[in-house]
């Protein structure tokens, strides 16, 4: 049988693409981590970035896909403009895929810069993976289908948040404490609302906006919650402005108590001490002795760091890749983008799944309450003898919250 010339030449050509397509066993992908390596924020930047190279090097041993994870970093200084350099720089350098979640404003600019140079650049898409940016927007009325979010949303913590606080009658008064940005504004809006619809009895007493990374003194801040007579303080903050915050509470012999996102967070812990002892809460997708895969994390983390591993979304935001790219059979970000949507894997906290309507991870919930080390709950956080011990795990459904995302996917 003979075939024409031209018809030879366009099956080989349409092998070699299929081919070429394929993810090669042991094909290195590049990925860029950009976050803060500098200013207040750069101690919490500096162990996400111990985490993701500690993840790729545990993956790169074994993964689906069979490829190497190369983790390439970059500071973006916790600014906006400074992300979309790096992110300009992370294309120069043949990256298609980016990891970010130190900042909401940083993560709104990344979906932004991101859009246009996929529109821009077909053939050169790039994939945004964000472990720990949560302002609701970015999969709302910001969604993209290059976004992708690991962490729980702001409003999806809140709702097992204060489904834990409605039942907790020692709450009356209610003081709101956050950075001035989206997310900040997000906990506060969140907050009231929840507490409203159900607990309308909890007055809130209070309701601040502070900037972000820039505060050094949170002693006046504290003065005036002292003053409202607040017995339950409900912040956001992370980093710097959570570990300065509670260091002020206790110099100040502040007593209420603290329902927070990020009180694990390097520094912060310290800054607890024990005299928080059972007066500070954390809301988040694990905690230190979840046990498991999460426990085997930690411990070998804090042997090889000598540091917490509190950002296991570096672990689920890898593995999902890897197991993108073996389902897609290709590290192409479109393909492997479309073979993300609706994955449901088990991770180090159980089931979860990518939800396809808006790219937002659907999974268990845990709060903890800052405690003494325990036989049952042996993890001594940053040496200080404390621990986060699990109060109430929350199912996927609890937390999970409607989205208004419109998604436009590429043809």
């Amino acid at each position: 049988m003979r075939f024409p010339v031209r018809a030879v030449s366009m099956m080989v050509a349409a092998s070699l693409s299929a081919g070429a397509a394929f993810a090669q066993k042991g094909e290195t992908v590049k990925v860029a981590w950009i976050d803060p390596l500098s200013g207040l924020m750069a101690s919490v930047g500096q162990n996400q970035l111990k985490s993701y190279q500690f993840v790729a090097e545990k993956l790169n041993a074994s993964n689906p896909a069979g490829v190497k994870f190369e983790i390439l970093s970059i500071d973006n200084k916790l600014s906006p403009a400074e992300t979309l350099n790096a992110l300009k720089s992370a294309a120069d350098q043949g990256v298609r895929y980016v990891v970010q979640g130190l900042g909401s404003g940083a993560a709104t600019a990344l979906i932004d810069g991101i859009n246009k140079h996929n529109q821009r650049n077909p053939g050169k898409e790039i994939v945004f993976l964000n472990y720990a940016a949560v302002d609701p927007d970015l999969t709302n009325s910001k969604c993209s289908f290059w976004h992708f979010r690991l962490d729980a949303d702001t409003s999806m913590k809140m709702e097992a948040m204060t489904t834990y606080i409605k039942d907790q009658k020692d709450v009356q008064k209610v003081y709101l404490i956050n950075q001035n940005y989206a997310h900040g504004h997000q906990v506060a809006k969140f907050a009231k609302e929840n507490l409203k619809r159900k607990r309308p009895d909890i007055q809130v007493v209070g309701d601040d906006l502070h900037p972000l990374a820039q505060v050094r003194d949170f002693a006046p801040y504290v003065a005036k919650i002292k003053a409202s007579g607040a017995d339950t303080i409900i912040t956001g903050n992370w980093g710097s402005d959570l570990a300065l915050l509670v260091k002020a509470a206790n110099d100040a012999g502040l007593t209420a108590k603290f329902y927070t996102y990020y009180a694990n967070f390097g520094g912060t812990p310290t800054a607890l001490g024990k005299v928080a002892n059972g007066r500070v809460y954390q809301i988040g997708y694990g905690h230190y002795n979840l046990g498991g895969l999460n426990g085997q994390l930690v411990a070998e983390f804090k042997k090889r760091f000598n540091d917490d591993y509190y950002s296991a979304a570096t672990y689920s935001g890898l593995q999902m890749l890897s197991i993108a790219m073996a389902k897609a059979k290709s590290t192409d970000p479109v393909k492997v983008a479309y073979a993300m949507e609706g994955l449901k894997f088990k991770t180090f906290n159980g089931d979860v799944e990518m939800r396809k309507t808006d790219h937002q991870m659907q999974q268990p919930l845990f709060l903890a309450q800052w405690a003494p080390v325990d036989a049952k709950n042996s993890y001594n956080v940053e040496g200080t003898g404390m621990t986060f011990v699990p109060v109430k795990q929350f199912d996927a459904y609890v937390s999970s919250t409607p989205t208004s995302c419109q998604m436009k996917r590429p043809s």
